[in-house]
């Protein structure tokens, strides 16, 4: 299976109201991709929390459509 761009996006937004999404589909497969989330809502996390929080986001996508999501993570 595989996650379509678009899907990904949405589930972001949803979660990251203020976020300023940098999607790529790393392999063109729409199976790997690479985000940079800039959202205020990690202000006063940790690297590893922000991540979780990115992860927790695609609510479980990662575990049945994405092989692969290398995440960055910053405030604005």
């Amino acid at each position: 299976m595989s996650i379509e761009h678009t899907e990904i996006e949405s589930l972001l937004k949803k979660a990251f109201k203020d976020a300023i999404l940098h999607l790529t589909d790393t392999h063109g497969d729409q199976d790997h991709y690479s985000v940079h989330v800039i959202s205020r809502d990690f202000v006063g996390k940790s690297r590893v929390e922000q991540h979780k929080m990115v992860f927790d986001a695609l609510q479980g996508a990662m575990k049945k459509d994405l092989h692969a999501l290398s995440v960055k993570t910053s405030l604005p």
